[in-house]
């Protein structure tokens, strides 16, 4: 039978099928007689618990990135929140509770919270909240946790879910790919597995059922379809697409070095978005012509305390200079929304995502903000920098954020340090409001890089991350169109350039339709680089065009889908 799901991260893998099923963990409704053994137990299975998520938080840095690492400190933070202890111990304490009850009830708790908040962030933070527990709740039961260490051959996973602590462990010398019941594209595992190159299809909602341990299965993590027990016929067929899968991706390879021109002649520039300076490698490897986007919160969640001058500067030098003379978009802090910091106080929101984050938080906290500034014009000595705010709504948003630079600047020529006087400053388009008055905005900044993530969502009033409303996240929908050719148009009209940073630059149906709406930077996950460049140098820039104007004039997203699909099916 077949079954289709959501491809999460690309290739074909064929084998058995490795079904994790956790062990059933039974809490009783037993009382406690001796409080002090419960309040033993309950502190050996935490430090138990903390001393396995360091040794699997440091086997992700080094298998991994130090990016992916940090969920795990996050999972850490959890096990030390001192609320959750407290009342853990409350619960025994004043209701008699065994401590795996009181564990339980509290964590769920906690759990239930996140669950019920609308944005994204908060959501998968009942999944993480949820992965430390179990893994503590097993510790007080003397459960033992399934271990892929056992897998001896080569499988592919398939589970309910995997918690971020479950893919970390994944070999990728063993594990072909895997397949879970829910999840989406921007799930933790489903990130994971795109970084490892390990295929992989979630949200399939059945597959527990349908397979058996040791069942034979293709995984199409292309077109998010699982094949079980297939036929031999069915085999050699998915072989035969394999194998043009591998050349495809040889054939991307001989592009590392070519710069990325239509057909006709027209160049684009091709970045990537990136989150630290060991993600260079990935740029340089996959062909990059430079960094669109340079997520900078990374340094401040990766740190116990707020980064010093030095720190930044250090960090934003090795990546300009190691790209140098390509150019480098260095976005300022954007915590708040989906991001937080363990020392900083940031109220509780409702709504985070349209909250006090980004540029708003850093007006409030100017000297953090005045840091980081001091640290890019440092750095502007050594690389071809463009510094970038985010989360821009209004025009007074940006003279304040180019104030607060200017005070930078002047500073650090008052005590005789230089700074680039080739110096880019722009925004991110991801506020409907900007996109409406680009014509303005574009007489202030020196570009624009559109952040589709959160203008998708901003536009139709939908988080990408619920499933309920996931059918309205449509980045080919007519109306998001528009915006970004307002946007694009504006620019060009004062001579700027314009940029996407936002998941939509590297997408195949999306591609065609920017180049013809005249987008000049793509940014991408390195790993998209060469594939987008393999679709650009078989367009041309007249053709796309009118393709783009036709897609204008749809009313529907699908629509335009099918535009695309009937334009390119020659190409």
């Amino acid at each position: 039978m077949s079954l289709k799901g959501i491809a999460a991260s690309s290739g074909i893998a064929f084998g058995k099928v490795f079904k994790y099923e956790k062990k059933e963990m039974v809490i009783t409704d037993k009382k406690t007689e001796n409080k002090e053994e419960a309040f033993g137990l309950l502190k050996k299975a935490i430090a138990k618990s903390e001393q396995e998520l360091v040794i699997i938080r440091d086997e992700t840095i080094r298998r991994i990135d130090e990016d992916h690492g940090m969920i795990f400190n996050a999972h850490i933070q959890i096990l030390k929140d001192p609320e959750l202890y407290s009342q853990t111990v409350q619960k025994i304490e004043s209701e008699h509770l065994n401590p795996a009850a009181a564990f339980k009830a509290v964590s769920e708790q906690f759990a239930m919270i996140f669950d019920m908040m609308d944005d994204a962030y908060m959501k998968e933070r009942a999944s993480d909240i949820r992965d430390v527990s179990e893994r503590v709740l097993a510790h007080i039961l003397g459960v033992e946790l399934v271990d892929f260490k056992q897998i001896n051959e080569p499988v592919i996973v398939v589970a309910q879910d995997l918690t971020p602590s479950d893919t970390a462990q994944l070999d990728k010398d063993l594990v072909e790919g895997f397949i879970t019941n829910i999840g989406g594209r921007t799930s933790h595992s489903a990130i994971m597995a795109r970084t490892l190159e390990i295929p992989a299809i979630v949200g399939t909602k059945t597959i527990m059922d349908d397979v058996n341990h040791g069942d034979i299965v293709i995984l199409d993590g292309l077109s998010g379809i699982v094949e079980i027990n297939p036929s031999k016929d069915l085999i050699d067929e998915y072989k035969r697409k394999a194998k043009s899968y591998e050349d495809q991706k040889r054939t991307w390879a001989m592009l590392k070095e070519e710069a990325t021109v239509t057909a006709c002649g027209h160049h684009v520039e091709l970045a990537a978005n990136i989150g630290s300076p060991k993600d260079l490698e990935g740029v340089m490897n996959n062909g990059g012509e430079g960094v669109g986007l340079y997520r900078t919160e990374f340094l401040y969640m990766d740190s116990d305390d707020f980064p010093t001058e030095e720190k930044q500067f250090e960090a934003y030098k090795s990546v300009l200079e190691g790209l140098n003379p390509k150019p480098v978009v260095i976005r300022t802090l954007d915590i708040g929304g989906d991001k937080e910091l363990k020392y900083m106080d940031m109220p509780h929101e409702l709504n985070p995502f349209l909250g006090h984050r980004a540029v708003r938080l850093c007006f409030e906290k100017k000297e953090m903000f005045k840091t980081q500034l001091r640290a890019l014009l440092r750095a502007s000595n050594f690389g071809n920098l463009k510094i970038m705010f985010p989360m821009i709504a209004t025009l007074e948003d940006f003279r304040q954020a180019e104030r607060i630079l200017e005070e930078a600047k002047a500073e650090l020529i008052s005590e005789g340090q230089n700074v680039s006087e080739n110096l880019e400053v722009g925004i991110m388009v991801e506020i409907p409001a900007v996109a409406l008055l680009a014509d303005q905005f574009a007489k202030k900044v020196d570009f624009f890089s559109i952040g589709t993530n959160d203008l998708i969502q901003y536009t139709f009033a939908a988080d990408r991350m619920n499933e309920r409303v996931s059918y309205l996240y449509q980045p080919y929908n007519p109306s998001l169109l528009r915006l970004i050719k307002l946007v694009i148009d504006a620019a060009h009209s004062e001579g700027k350039w314009v940029g996407m940073c936002g998941e939509m630059a590297g997408d195949e149906i999306a591609i065609p339709l920017l180049l013809g709406l005249g987008l000049d930077e793509f940014s991408m996950s390195a790993s998209s680089i060469l594939p987008a460049r393999d679709i650009i140098k078989g367009l041309t820039k007249t053709e796309m065009e009118t393709l783009a104007s036709e897609a204008l004039m749809k009313d529907t997203n699908e629509a335009v889908i099918k535009l695309v699909k009937k334009t390119l099916g020659g190409k």
